[in-house]
């Protein structure tokens, strides 16, 4: 019998009991918010071909889900996860700047800088585009109101305020007192910032608050196709962000919890042609020119920025844009007065 203790995002304790002659590997992915859909379809393909590739080794992936810098301080207070897929850089480098337990060149272990799929941000309206919304200006018109999840807490709610900021620089030469005035306007019209990506979904959706969306391209096209009778329309912004989806084992503990070889397999099947094409099916895009040509009508060419490009890289954002006191803390303030 094999008995494992595992901890979940918010600290409570889970203990799984696995009777019988048989092996049984487990793996615990902590990820981002929105990415329940994504992995429950990606994990059941992989189990299979797992077990059929390991007789009497029976695979079991578990998954956690909360703003993916939420999850990143679960691991560094004890969550045991094997691997991690985030949507920010940030919240994997934490884990090796803030708690060793992975090495310095984590990126470089899997291709594409570790990230198997990426994205961009996206709109969501209602039913016939009442605020006549089509890029990032119209987002500051008096009466719009906005939901997306705080950038404190969020990748998702960072990629979103980074890509208004980068539209808005772009637009005006990047004259930084203009850049300010409408990023102030900007959260003006934030109605509410929820936590993560998903709780800004359900704001939108089912508390019905709020004209505009912003969420992953990924997320706006499946909560349209999920709620059809809505009439919610997408709309992809021309001038965009790069939003790269790292992903990587944890080495400290795939060596405690005797998972290193499944961890790595599991990470690698998220580059293999048929977890790409999954991938691309949830509306996330991917690094392969000849499946991204097949899917051309579900994204549309958009001129995307990377961070390093707009902004001098990660660690000068986080200092610049989120840490106390900085761009988001200062314009929030000013927009109270």
């Amino acid at each position: 019998m094999l008995t494992r203790v595992l901890k979940n995002a918010g600290g409570i304790a889970f203990t799984l009991l696995l009777t019988g002659q048989a092996q049984a590997t487990e793996l615990l992915n902590s990820s981002y918010d929105v990415s329940r859909e994504l992995f429950a379809a990606l994990n059941a393909p992989y189990q299979q071909q797992w077990d059929a590739q390991h007789h009497g080794d029976k695979l079991t992936i578990r998954q956690s889900h909360a703003g993916s810098s939420k999850q990143a301080l679960a691991i560094l207070q004890g969550l045991k996860a094997d691997v991690v897929t985030y949507n920010q850089v940030t919240d994997v480098q934490i884990l090796h700047d803030r708690g060793g337990l992975i090495p310095a060149d984590w990126q470089q272990r899997l291709p594409n800088n570790s990230s198997p799929f990426y994205s961009t941000m996206a709109f969501l309206v209602r039913k016939g585009n009442p605020k006549n919304i089509h890029d990032w200006r119209d987002l500051v018109k008096s009466d719009v109101k906005l939901i997306f999840p705080n950038p404190k807490t969020s990748g998702n709610g960072r990629y979103t305020w980074l890509a208004a900021w980068g539209a808005a620089a772009k637009e005006n030469g990047n004259d930084p007192a203009k850049t300010e005035a409408l990023m102030t306007q900007f959260l003006k019209n934030v109605a509410v910032f929820d936590t993560g990506g998903r709780g800004a979904t359900t704001t939108f959706v089912e508390r019905k608050l709020g004209d505009v969306l912003i969420s992953f391209e990924s997320e706006v096209n499946n909560i349209r196709n999920q709620y059809e009778k809505e009439g919610f329309e997408v709309i992809v912004p021309k001038t965009n962000i790069l939003a790269e989806f790292p992903v990587t084992w944890i080495d400290k503990n795939v060596k405690a919890n005797h998972t290193e070889s499944a961890a790595k397999s599991y990470l690698n099947y998220l580059y293999s042609p048929q977890a790409q094409e999954i991938i691309t099916h949830y509306y996330y895009r991917v690094n392969n020119p000849a499946l991204m040509a097949q899917q051309k009508d579900r994204f549309p060419q958009i001129d995307l920025f990377r961070v390093e490009e707009i902004f001098g890289g990660w660690p000068q954002v986080m200092k610049t844009h989120f840490a106390s006191g900085g761009e988001l803390d200062k314009l929030l303030a000013a927009g109270r007065q």
